[in-house]
């Protein structure tokens, strides 16, 4: 079990029971903020769940340099918009794993282990999502990982964590998304696949977003996972 640390990212919780036994770990995208996924949790039927904890953490706030340096909550600089090249910032990423984490142990020290938690994020917060959970030292319940891709993709094979190997992976991506391509989306897809682990891939007809009908098999995969 982690250990809690004494700084932590202020979070917006949504709790679908009293008591509850799991946790939901939830990142947004880049300009966002912990509110942005809170009203997916009001369309979900609670009957299929657990007594879950949604844990919405807001970014921190950082210049991010292909929107000319202006600061706004993300969590890590975006130095390109080529995805032909490394286009993400390092000690940014190392830096919100590590309070992703923090939020990990937090839950930890509130009765809820490590296997009833799934790190879930969209776009840049799928991207933390990813690069945390693969790294992380107990098994996780499961990984969501929606219109984003996997970080450092070059690094990860020596930096992953065998207590996440098995782990089910949820990744998503709309046909039309402008902002992450669908096909960079699923080259991330088919890197974890090959390595081994337990990933459904699912394309919807939208853009940089979340549809009805996602929000459906989102559901449907939760309650599998936290079952």
């Amino acid at each position: 079990m982690n250990t809690p640390t004494a700084q932590l990212l202020p979070t917006v919780e949504v709790e679908t029971g009293a008591s509850p036994t799991h946790a939901v770990i939830w990142m947004h995208g880049l300009g966002a903020d912990g509110h942005d996924f809170e009203p997916i949790v009001h369309e979900f039927n609670k009957a299929r769940l657990p007594a879950t904890r949604f844990v919405f953490p807001h970014a921190p706030t950082r210049p991010v340099t292909i929107n000319n340096g202006y600061i706004m909550r993300a969590w890590y600089d975006i130095l390109s918009p080529d995805f032909s090249q490394r286009r993400e910032d390092p000690q940014g990423i190392e830096e919100s794993a590590k309070q992703i984490e923090a939020l990990i142990a937090r839950e930890n020290a509130r009765g809820i282990s490590d296997a009833n938690i799934v790190l879930a994020g969209f776009s840049q917060g799928g991207a933390i999502a990813l690069h945390t959970a693969l790294r992380h030292t107990q098994r996780l319940a499961g990984i969501m990982a929606l219109s984003t891709y996997l970080p450092l993709a070059d690094t990860f094979v020596a930096a992953d964590h065998a207590a996440n190997r098995d782990v089910p992976i949820f990744m998503a991506h709309g046909h039309s998304d402008g902002v992450i391509p669908y096909g960079f989306g699923q080259q991330s897809a088919k890197l974890l696949q090959d390595q081994g682990y337990a990933l459904s891939w699912h394309g919807y007809p939208m853009a940089h977003s979340v549809s009805a009908e996602e929000v459906r098999d989102i559901e449907a995969w939760l309650a599998t996972v936290l079952a």
